[in-house]
C-alpha cells in the first residue's frame, strides 16, 4: 500500500515538475504550419510514458484537439464537395447516355434512309432496287433483242413472199399471153376453116 501511494506520489511529483516547467512556454511551430502526423510525431517523440499514462501540455493537446476538428470539418467539406462533383457527374453522364442513344437511333435512322428509296410509298433498300431496275432493263433488252429476230423474220418472209408473187404474176402474164395467141390462133383457125368449107361449096 505504502508503494502505491510511494508510486501515485511520484507520478504527482513529475507531472507537477513537468507542468511548473512547461509553464510559460510557447507552443511549438509544429503545432501551427505541421500536418497532423507530423503533430502526433512530436507529441509520441517529446512527451513521457509514466506507467502507461502519457503527460501532454493541456495548450497542446488543445491545439491538437483543435487541428483534428479542422482538418475533420475540412475533409468533412471536401467529402460533400466531392459528393456533390459525383452527383452533377452523373447527372452530366446519364445526359451524355441519353444524347449517344438518340445519336445513334438518328444515325440509324440517316443510314437506313440513305440505303433505301421510296417506291409508290414503299422504302426499299438501294441494293434491291438495283437489282430489280437491272432486271426490267435486262427483261427490256431481252424483249426488244426478241421483237428484232421476229421482225427481221417475218421481212425476210414477206421479201420471199413478194419474190414468189412476182414469179407467179410474170408466169401468169406469160401464160395469159400465150393463151390469147392460142385462142387467136384458134380463132383465125377456125374463121379459116369456115371460109374455106364455104368457099369450096
Amino acid at each position: 500500500m505504502k508503494k502505491l501511494h510511494l508510486r501515485c506520489a511520484m507520478i504527482l511529483t513529475v507531472l507537477a515538475i513537468t507542468i511548473f516547467k512547461t509553464v510559460g512556454q510557447a507552443l511549438p511551430d509544429v503545432f501551427l504550419n505541421n500536418s497532423l502526423n507530423e503533430q502526433l510525431k512530436f507529441l509520441d517523440e517529446h512527451t513521457k510514458i509514466y506507467d502507461n499514462y502519457r503527460a501532454v501540455r493541456e495548450d497542446m493537446f488543445q491545439k491538437i484537439k483543435g487541428n483534428v476538428s479542422d482538418t475533420l470539418s475540412s475533409v468533412e467539406n471536401k467529402i460533400a464537395g466531392l459528393n456533390k462533383t459525383k452527383y452533377s457527374l452523373n447527372l452530366t453522364i446519364d445526359t451524355l447516355k441519353k444524347n449517344l442513344e438518340l445519336t445513334k437511333t438518328n444515325l440509324d435512322e440517316m443510314t437506313r434512309s440513305k440505303n433505301s428509296i421510296s417506291v409508290i410509298g414503299i422504302q426499299v433498300n438501294k441494293s434491291t432496287y438495283n437489282n430489280i431496275m437491272w432486271l426490267i432493263v435486262g427483261g427490256l433488252v431481252a424483249v426488244l433483242l426478241i421483237g428484232f429476230l421476229v421482225f427481221k423474220r417475218n421481212l425476210s418472209a414477206i421479201f420471199s413472199t413478194k419474190k414468189e408473187y412476182e414469179e407467179l404474176k410474170n408466169e401468169f402474164d406469160a401464160y395469159r399471153k400465150t393463151s390469147r395467141e392460142a385462142r387467136e390462133k384458134m380463132t383465125m383457125d377456125h374463121f379459116n376453116e369456115i371460109k374455106r368449107l364455104k368457099g369450096g361449096g
